[in-house]
């Protein structure tokens, strides 16, 4: 019943597809939050070089890896001996959210051919998921608007680390400026968007719980990953009434 109704809403919206165009409107919709992800890489660079790291080290890590949160934890192991195990776990943990925002995405993401689909997941990351996903549902066809969030999101962290292994330490603590509140407030826009929706309502607040109970209790990372399921079964239910 679930799935019949969402092909004919997929039916009804028109064909998946994925442009130049489309990457380029994601870029502008995402710019003006990726610039503060600017400072936080500076912050990463900065660390990284502090922790042993070159500053070309530092750089390849942002390129290749593409997390500020599992870069920051990678750097908390990064002594010898090297516990691989314990950074496995926490990594995992610190990433598991991105099942799920993939398992969100699906409707979309795997109506475009096979090379498409790992090109537009290779940028995905927490701001463009919140952008993308209430646009597809809205009716939005064009996964070019996330590949391209996540590109300017990319290319920004990349550039910020990039300056913190370079010289950021003359810059200073980037908190300073209050800009590590800028995140918190676009995903707390995000949510609120969200709650005129009588469907979202449930999750959010399951979800949000959940977080908040098991902070102090499971290690960092685990209260995201259980309170994410927590609130995607409860919204499954909803849908499936």
């Amino acid at each position: 019943m679930v799935r019949s109704s969402l092909n004919e809403r997929e039916k009804k919206g028109g064909a998946v597809i994925l442009t130049w165009k489309g990457v380029l409107r994601g870029g502008r919709r995402l710019f003006p939050i990726a610039v503060f992800t600017i400072p936080f890489g500076i912050a990463f660079g900065v660390a990284a070089i502090e922790s042993g790291l070159t500053s070309t080290q530092a750089v390849l890590m942002s390129v290749a890896a593409f997390s500020g949160a599992t870069q920051f934890a990678t750097l908390d192991f990064w002594r010898e001996p090297l516990a691989f195990g314990s950074l496995a776990m926490v990594l995992l943990a610190l990433n598991a959210r991105h099942v799920i925002m993939g398992a969100a995405l699906s409707p979309w993401i795997n109506r475009l051919p096979f090379g498409r689909r790992i090109l537009s997941l290779s940028y995905l990351s927490d701001p463009n998921f919140a952008d993308s996903q209430p646009a597809f549902q809205e009716g939005e066809r064009d996964v070019g608007i996330l590949l391209g969030g996540g590109l300017t999101l990319w290319v920004c962290w990349v550039a910020g680390t990039a300056i913190g292994a370079l010289g950021g330490t003359d810059i200073g603590d980037p908190s300073s400026y209050g800009i590590d509140v800028v995140m918190p407030c676009f995903f707390a826009a995000v949510v609120a968007g969200q709650l005129n929706q009588a469907t979202a309502f449930a999750p959010i607040l399951v979800a949000s719980v959940i977080a908040v109970a098991l902070l102090s209790i499971v290690p960092t990372g685990w209260n995201v990953v259980v309170a994410a399921l927590a609130g995607a079964f409860v919204g499954l239910i909803f849908h499936a009434k």
